[in-house]
């Protein structure tokens, strides 16, 4: 594995230090496409638990392998890489295309925006392998959008497994906006008055 500090990691579980599954707005995080409605959030968990398939998985519908994940967070993030775990019989995603902060994306969107990267992917059936991403355009990450377009020829696309590693900021969504609507006044309560190609490296 790429270490993103230094320091051994023979003794450190830095892959689990690292992830910001933690900071992941899990109850929000939806999924066009999905064959099972709600299933792409069993795909979020710990890093340790990324070959554990007891939870679910994400499908696409039959025939379609194009999945389009939002995943929001509770603060804002800075992206490192991405590991994705995807299903066998040719059902893994070979392409990932990301965009930050943008919110609403369909897929029709996807395929005409210019994503801020994108991957040709392995299949990764054993969780080894994560994608760097290019650091610097991954800053102040709210919320990512990744799409995957296709697989390697099965007729549905298969996730187990998403992990996002990198670091939080102390930027607090939920806080921010507190403090906007307590600053800014709301004109329902005055109505008497007036109306967005890195490579991946192995994880051990």
């Amino acid at each position: 594995m790429a270490c993103l500090h230094d320091h051994s990691c023979e003794d450190h579980n830095c892959a689990a230090d690292w992830s910001l599954y933690n900071h992941i707005d899990v109850p929000k995080v939806v999924a066009l496409n999905e064959s099972v409605p709600g299933s792409v959030k069993s795909v979020f968990k710990p890093w340790e638990q990324r070959l554990d398939t007891s939870g679910g998985f994400l499908e696409s519908n039959e025939g379609d392998p194009e999945l389009l994940i939002f995943i929001p967070f509770t603060s804002d993030v800075k992206i490192k890489s991405i590991s994705v775990v995807g299903g066998a019989d040719g059902t893994s995603p070979s392409r990932m295309r990301a965009f930050i902060n943008r919110e609403g994306i369909d897929f029709s969107d996807a395929q005409n925006m210019q994503p801020v990267q994108e991957w040709e992917l392995a299949e990764n059936l054993q969780g080894a392998l994560e994608y760097q991403t290019r650091y610097s355009r991954f800053q102040g990450v709210a919320n990512l959008t990744l799409h995957f377009s296709d697989n390697f020829g099965g007729d549905t696309t298969k996730i187990y497994y998403i992990g996002l590693r990198g670091e939080a900021t102390q930027n607090k969504r939920d806080v921010v906006a507190t403090i906007v609507y307590e600053v800014m006044p709301n004109p329902s309560d005055h109505k008497t008055k007036s109306e967005t190609g890195g490579g991946f490296s192995h994880v051990e």
